[in-house]
């Protein structure tokens, strides 16, 4: 009777593989003395599966390294059943006498996932879904994974659009791997899982935690690199026609394109021509959403990446393009904890982001909302937090914990609830569930994250999620406020345990008028002592900056952009303007004349444009950023010799070298 891949189940994994309602009742079952009666087959040729009879008579069973939803039972429940939950807690309680060994170095041998070779990994999860997993394989995935370790020793796996949890070592762990993919899914990515810990171990990153690139062909010649290249050159020609001149075949060959690139699963490139789409049809409607400097930057980001996943860049190619796993997955029951909202829009129209924490996997997702107003209509946060979302409030989803049966993720880390009447979506307070969150979404080290940011590679080449940087941190002492008036900006410092300051500073939000003066309330500690912040995150010269999203206090969480402030507000002492860096300036200035220049078009550049390029470039070069001020000249030189046709790939070289400068700069000043 000795099964140890069983003794290392603990509550959550149970309640993950179950549910814990079915959990605690079997655990309550088994206290009142109606556990299961265990035995094992005596016979020689037995292969020691587990039986088990309960008082009413039901037998139960569990062959040695099956899943639970490989047991068997007679009650004639589907799925895993409170008997098969009791024979687990009925074994575990019948070895409590015995030291149980460590979950994650059996017999004080480090273990991976990896360790299982391909005909256990199918006779474990199914061949159909190894097979399946294969066509993955082939289009190549990115994973970042967790090595087993004495501080957890379990092991999993964050693939682009689920998680994958191995709780129990392999050989016999596999059958209890914990995923939050739908049950269609479960055993092509404990494949995919499987293959990732396999591929570290073969680049030996097995020590440690590592991001890996597995399968794929690697290059230009992986799928993909046709579809790639037309549409750069769709992107060549929308630089030289401009955004002024782009019409409806433009348009239209861009989507077409677009959805090429998602059926070869480059979400990344995909994604950057959606946004492209949404702001040529903006600038069409004339619409305030589009904005120069971000179309241009768009287009450059694109031409990065096609860059980067054709050369040794020292970046895995399906972190630049996008990891090759489907678009969409469908996670079986999941428990999200909300961190926030920003509240955004323009003219006849209002979004609502709302950030939520997935511990499961240790990242942060964003959930989208859209509405149309109608004329007249100019809601503010707080009455948009009465609006309904995901069967209930705004305001009571940005400030709970969600738990539902039918979200779906995509790789860039949105998610999607869909509307059932089977499967149900509830939201509960957070309660403690902010300070329970596991690193990195929880950041109690200020000087270690800024670290970590300060290794990222530039957000150009980055994964394109959309809540990559948005994390609770862990605040032990709030500093005193300030307020800029000239750029409407609340600024305060908190430190963490270590006394490392990081800096507070939001700024004001139209579309919610009293989020400072809400902020302003929760940080001087009118709600109640501060203990957490949830914010977007980023590193400067001085540490870690913070965008707050929301405030944990003793009265529970506070959403600024969704709640009303106190009737009377005290004043927050004014505070002295920054000065303006020269160098910021000068970069700014070059990158919004090549962003107009990218608007009306390389073809129709007229000589007033070109002088403000000129201009740009002499105040780089008195600054000293010479070598930017090169690019630019360089741009503007060949442009005039060569002309428009020749220009498209120096105007890009001076856009990349400018944008990943500025934000190089913004991270050391």
């Amino acid at each position: 009777m000795n099964r140890t891949d069983l003794l290392a189940l603990d509550f959550d994994t149970l309640a993950a593989l179950a549910n814990r309602g079915l959990v605690k009742r079997a655990a309550k079952e088994l206290d009142a003395g109606a556990g299961a009666v265990l035995s094992t087959d005596p016979a020689p040729e037995a292969d020691g599966t587990l039986h088990g009879l309960f008082p009413d008579g039901t037998r139960v069973s569990l062959p040695p390294g099956a899943g639970l939803d490989q047991g068997a039972c007679t009650c004639g429940a589907s799925g895993v059943c409170r008997h098969l939950l009791g024979l687990v807690l009925a074994c575990q309680r019948a070895a409590a006498d015995a030291p149980a060994p460590e979950a994650g170095e059996p017999d004080g041998e480090p273990w991976s996932p990896g360790d299982i070779d391909d005909e256990a990994l199918s006779a474990a999860v199914g061949a159909r879904a190894v097979a399946s997993a294969r066509r993955a394989l082939a289009r190549g995935y990115t994973a970042r994974l967790h090595h087993p370790a004495a501080e957890e020793p379990a092991a999993w796996a964050e693939l682009p659009t689920c998680t994958v949890r191995f709780p129990v070592p392999a050989p016999d762990g596999i059958g209890h791997a914990v995923t939050d993919a739908a049950a269609d899914r479960r055993g092509e990515v404990i494949a995919l899982a499987v293959w990732a810990f396999r591929a570290a171990a073969e680049a030996g990153a097995a020590a440690a935690p590592a991001q890996v690139d597995v399968g794929g062909s690697g290059g230009w010649a992986r799928p993909g690199a046709a579809e790639l290249g037309a549409a750069a050159a769709l992107l060549d020609d929308l630089l030289l026609d401009g955004a002024v001149h782009a019409g409806p075949v433009s348009a239209t060959a861009l989507r077409r394109v677009r959805d090429e690139l998602s059926a070869r699963a480059l979400h990344w490139p995909a994604g950057i021509l959606t946004e492209l789409i949404e702001q040529l049809d903006d600038h069409t409607a004339r619409g305030a959403r589009y904005r120069a400097e971000r179309y241009a930057a768009l287009i450059t980001e694109f031409h990065a990446r096609v860059r980067a996943a054709g050369r040794e860049s020292g970046l895995a190619a399906s972190q630049v393009l996008g990891s090759g796993e489907r678009g969409d997955t469908a996670l079986r029951r999941v428990r999200l904890t909300a961190l926030g909202c920003r509240i955004g829009g323009g003219p006849g129209e209002r979004t609502a982001e709302v950030f939520l924490g997935h511990a499961g996997a240790g990242t942060g997702l964003v959930l989208r909302r859209r509405w149309d107003l109608a004329p007249g209509q100019e809601p503010t946060g707080p009455e948009l937090a009465a609006r309904r979302l995901a069967g209930s409030s705004l305001g009571a989803v940005a400030g709970g914990s969600l738990v539902s049966e039918r979200a779906s993720r995509t790789p860039g880390l949105s998610v999607t609830i869909g509307a059932s009447r089977v499967a149900t979506t509830s939201v509960t307070p957070v309660g403690s569930a902010w300070a329970e969150l596991p690193a990195p979404l929880l950041v109690r080290d200020f000087a270690a994250h800024a670290r970590a940011l300060d290794r990222q590679p530039p957000y150009l080449v980055r994964p394109r999620t959309e809540a990559g940087s948005v994390h609770v941190v862990e605040v032990h002492e709030v500093g005193e406020l300030g307020y800029d008036p000239a750029e409407q900006r609340l600024e305060a410092t908190v430190r963490d345990a270590r006394g490392a300051v990081a800096t507070v500073s939001a700024t004001h939000n139209p579309y919610s008028p009293g989020a400072l003066d809400v902020l302003a309330e929760c940080l001087r500690g009118d709600r109640g002592e501060v203990r957490h912040l949830s914010a977007l995150v980023r590193v400067t010269g001085q540490g870690l900056l913070l965008d707050p999203i929301g405030v944990l206090t003793a009265e529970g969480v506070t959403v600024p952009d969704l709640a009303d402030p106190a009737e009377a507000s005290r004043l927050v002492p004014s505070m002295v303007p920054r000065p303006r860096d020269p160098l910021t300036e000068a970069m700014e200035g070059a990158l919004s004349a090549l962003a107009s220049a990218a608007g009306v078009g390389l073809r129709g550049l007229g000589e007033p444009a070109r002088a403000l390029i000129e201009d740009a470039a002499a105040a780089l070069a008195r600054t000293g950023l010479s070598a930017a001020a090169g690019l630019v000249g360089a741009f503007l030189g060949v442009l005039r010799e060569e002309g428009p046709g020749a220009a498209a790939r120096p105007w890009v070289d001076a856009q990349l070298h400018l944008l990943c400068a500025l934000e190089l700069h913004a991270r050391a000043t």
